[in-house]
Parts: structure tokens; C-alpha cells; sequence
């Protein structure tokens, strides 16, 4: 049973029942954001629903047509962020209508499956996306994924990424390119300095040798949005390295009033049927935001008492409690 997706069809339920209809201008605008990695039919034996990576082809197209069908139009990030922050309309001509209702359709660590299984289906729909790079995995011939970090997902590590010839031909077209890092740490871990190093190099070497403008960034890994020192360090170090925008793990929709570094998204992968998809598109699963930054701030308060940093100056530690956390 997978419960994230009972509550979600329960609460889509109860939007189609009793919601009153959405108020689209600008204070009130959302804008999703999807989040895919590996567009495969690897299906990722022992990883449970929420975790996996690959979304089949034909899954992904399914999900590309329904938003085809439904009045949605598959932006990039940036475009996404110019519609919700009302830039886009100012720049629209008098006579240019608005061509549907955006959703920003973003793709992490630069696997080549992107240009073979999705890139396809993006043109088919007149949809663009971004892609986030790790730019220590990308060469003139394909290279594998080989992640720094400790955390990933069984199954990650190995697939072939995209190439510089075929990263320059993608943004020729309108693929948006960002920054995931040099090679993919997880970035809470390593000193200031050397989180700025892989934050700088990245945007830098994209740049240079691709010739475009790189303003937007994805952070590796889960995030760490229950330390508020860390999500501070991270908008403050992006906004200096040069990125207008960065997007997380976090789960949810994008308003205006969230920062734009720390953008949260919508994860996507082959357990998504239709039903979920679409509850996911139109608010159903953003409990599962909050559900995620309780129980993220309930374990950071057990790791604290473990350790004793909430005690009382001259008292003993307190033993902690035992937490069963899942996520």
C-alpha cells in the first residue's frame, strides 16, 4: 500500500467536491514544478514507489499527453518563474494570447536517456524543459554517472549522461541548462568553502563551454530545509555565484512568496498513473510538503537531544526517545 498516494486521491476527492474555483492572478498564481531524472525502463527492483528515479517512456509520454489534452504547456524553469512572478505578460505582445496554463518540467543529473526517451515527446507537445547538469559526468563521449555522495538510489550510478555536443544542441533549441553541481556531493556535508567551490564550477564550465546563460540550480540529494542556517548559507551563496533561481526536493507547489533558491518541486516517476499525476498537478499532494518538513524538523530535534544541545546549562542530557521516521 502506498500511502502517500491513498491520501492524495482521498484529498483530490475533496478538492472536486467542495474547492472553490482557483483565483489565477498574480497574487494567488501556483506554478508546478516536476521533477524526473531518468526517463528508462529500468524498473528499479527493491526500491519502494516514492524513491525511484526512472519513469518509463511510455509513462512519460502518457503524462506529456495529459497535460496536452488539459491545457497545460510544459515550460522551462525560468519561463515558469516569469509567468508566476507576472514578467511574462509584460513582455507579451497586445495581440499574443497566453498559450495554456505553465507547468515547468525539470530533469536532474543530465542522464543521455533525456535526449533518446524525452526530448521526443517535448517536441511532439511544443513543450521545453530544463535540464540540471553535473558537470563532472559530462565529457566529449558519454560518461557514467559516478555521484560523490553516500545517499543516492540504488541504481543511479553508472547510467550514461549527456554529452557536451549533445547538451550544445539541446540549448540551441530551448532546453534550458542549469547547474547540479561539479560531482553531485551532498553539499550539507562539505565546508562553506568547498559547497561554494562545486556551486561556482559548475555555472562556470556550463557557461564556457556551452556559451549560454546558466541562471538556475538544482540541489543534490534531499534538503535540508528543517536548518535554517543552511537554507540561508545556500540562497545567499547562490544569489552571489550569479543563479536567479534554485530548486529543491522539497515537495510542493511554487507561489510568489517562496524564495527563489529554494524553490520546492513535484516529484515524478513511474508509479505516477494518471490519477496521482494529476492530483499532483492541481494541489492534491502538497500535504505531503508539510507532512515532509514535520518530520524532518522532529528528527533534527532528535538528533539534538541526542546529543544534548537543548539542555539547560548544568543539567544532565536527557536520554532521547526513539523516533521510527520514514522519508
Amino acid at each position: 500500500m502506498r500511502w502517500d498516494r491513498l491520501i492524495t486521491l482521498c484529498v483530490a476527492s475533496l478538492y472536486r467536491r467542495g474547492r472553490a474555483p482557483v483565483d489565477r492572478t498574480e497574487r494567488h498564481r501556483v506554478l508546478p514544478i516536476l521533477m524526473y531524472h531518468s526517463i528508462s525502463e529500468d524498473p528499479e527492483p527493491g526500491v519502494p514507489a516514492y524513491y525511484r528515479l526512472c519513469t518509463r517512456p511510455a509513462r512519460f509520454a502518457e503524462q506529456m499527453q495529459w497535460l496536452a489534452g488539459n491545457g497545460w504547456r510544459g515550460v522551462t524553469l525560468s519561463e515558469g518563474l516569469a509567468w508566476l512572478q507576472g514578467r511574462a505578460e509584460k513582455s507579451r505582445g497586445p495581440e499574443e494570447p497566453p498559450a495554456g496554463r505553465p507547468v515547468a518540467i525539470t530533469f536532474d543529473d543530465g542522464f543521455r536517456d533525456f535526449y533518446a526517451n524525452a526530448w521526443p515527446v517535448l517536441q511532439r507537445h511544443g513543450f521545453r524543459a530544463t535540464i540540471y547538469v553535473a558537470t563532472g559526468f559530462v565529457g566529449e563521449q558519454p560518461q557514467p554517472f559516478r555521484p560523490a555522495g553516500t545517499s543516492g538510489v540504488p541504481g543511479a550510478a553508472g547510467r550514461p549522461c549527456l554529452t557536451w555536443s549533445e547538451l550544445a544542441g539541446l540549448a540551441a533549441a530551448g532546453v534550458e541548462i542549469g547547474g547540479h553541481t561539479v560531482n553531485h556531493p551532498e553539499l550539507p556535508r562539505l565546508a562553506p568553502a568547498d559547497r561554494l567551490a562545486q556551486i561556482r564550477a559548475c555555472r562556470q564550465t556550463l557557461e564556457d563551454r556551452l556559451g549560454v546563460r546558466v541562471g538556475s540550480f538544482a540541489h543534490p540529494y534531499a534538503f535540508p530545509q528543517e536548518d535554517p542556517d543552511y537554507v540561508a548559507w545556500l540562497a545567499e551563496a547562490l544569489r552571489t555565484a550569479g543563479y536567479e533561481s534554485g530548486v529543491t526536493t522539497r515537495v510542493g507547489r511554487a507561489t510568489i512568496a517562496d524564495n527563489p533558491w529554494t524553490l520546492p518541486r513535484l516529484p515524478v516517476n513511474d508509479a505516477d498513473d494518471l490519477c496521482l499525476f494529476s492530483a499532483k498537478l492541481h494541489g492534491a499532494y502538497d500535504w505531503a510538503g508539510s507532512a515532509q518538513a514535520w518530520m524532518r524538523r522532529l528528527r533534527r530535534g532528535g538528533s539534538k537531544r541526542a546529543a544534548g544541545l537543548d539542555r539547560t546549562p548544568g543539567t544532565e542530557p536527557r536520554t532521547p526517545r526513539m523516533l521510527c521516521l520514514h522519508g
